[in-house]
């Protein structure tokens, strides 16, 4: 069954409870979240993971999961395109974050030492939908911090003074590769791209309890394993052009849509996954801020038309 006169592919969000989550999917983005008072910190919009398998909702593979879709060689050249990755699984997770409190400091494990872990590599890009003001990240470590120092910062609680912080705004993004130490501050919406991995080692939680009321696991040793110390004091990155970044795993473009535009001068018949971030677009389905989809490679997406100056954000194949 050919796609090729569909001019998207839209999922189900996935969404899920976090313990430094809120209501904005709710209040921001007019979602109907699972239940009315939960923290739901996550929603995973485009997701193959086995424990988490996104379920198409219009067209003709209606009812089929995304990793059906990859795993069909038909299906997945006439989706994805020709210059998909030969890898058994869907390589990429596409979120929304909603960061009402501090998340954990972090780190996911470089390709060089995942599998002697016993994890996966996570390199993800974060652009910011929304910050409150004074809303920061954590990035990197400071001047002079090396591994023994953040040991006993570690065990003297003092982890915090170690990492580096940056204030951000709406609009603004960074890349973040496996390796960095890194957090997000409270107050945040974001759209996060990564690759399909979920392998998270905390290092220090801000001394608080998980849902069930008890402390959550830290992963010290290997996170100390993990970090890159000679990443210091990085900055928030800079858009060359409508690119904001590309790696090995993914590129990351942004791009303006006057009112009356289409979206194919932007998609060019690539394979594509689309997150609306200002504006309306649709022709018999409409979609607006927060909303992903994928535009299925080689389609007309001409029918998608901005109903006032819109702007999306396109990740692609690199």
């Amino acid at each position: 069954m050919s796609t090729a006169t569909e001019s998207f592919i839209r999922f189900a969000p996935i969404y899920q409870k976090r313990v430094w989550g809120g209501r904005s999917l709710e209040s921001r983005y007019g979602r109907e979240l699972p239940d009315a008072d939960s923290p739901f910190g996550e929603s995973w919009e485009i997701s193959a993971r086995e424990e988490a398998d996104s379920v198409a909702v219009n067209g003709p593979f209606a009812g089929k999961t995304l990793t059906e879709l990859w795993g069909d060689p038909e299906t997945r050249a006439t989706i994805f395109g020709a210059d998909a990755p030969a890898e058994n699984r869907f390589p990429l997770l596409c979120k929304i974050l909603d960061a009402r409190d501090k998340l954990s400091i972090q780190v996911h494990p470089p390709a060089s030492i995942a599998a002697e872990l016993g994890g996966e590599p996570k390199t993800e890009v974060w652009y910011i939908a929304h910050a409150d003001p004074g809303a920061e990240l954590y990035v990197g470590v400071k001047r002079g911090v090396d591994v023994d120092s953040f040991r006993i910062a570690l065990e003297t609680g003092e982890a915090e003074s170690s990492v580096h912080a940056i204030p951000v705004a709406a609009g603004d993004h960074i890349f973040i590769p496996s390796g960095r130490l890194h957090a997000i501050g409270a107050g945040m919406v974001i759209y996060e791209i990564q690759q399909n991995s979920d392998t998270t080692y905390r290092v220090y939680d801000w001394n608080r309890v998980g849902m069930n009321g008890e402390p959550r696991d830290l992963h010290i040793e290997e996170s100390l394993k993990c970090i890159d110390f000679d990443d210091v004091e990085p900055t928030m990155d800079s858009a060359d052009g409508s690119l904001l970044c590309e790696c090995e795993h993914f590129r990351l473009e942004r791009h303006a849509i006057a009112s009356g535009g289409n979206l194919q001068p932007a998609t060019d018949g690539r394979f594509a996954i689309v997150t609306i971030t200002k504006g309306e677009m649709g022709a018999d389905t409409t979609f607006k801020e927060g909303d992903f989809f994928i535009v299925p490679a080689g389609s007309d997406a001409s029918t998608l038309v901005a109903a006032d100056d819109s702007e999306v954000l396109l990740t692609t194949w690199p």
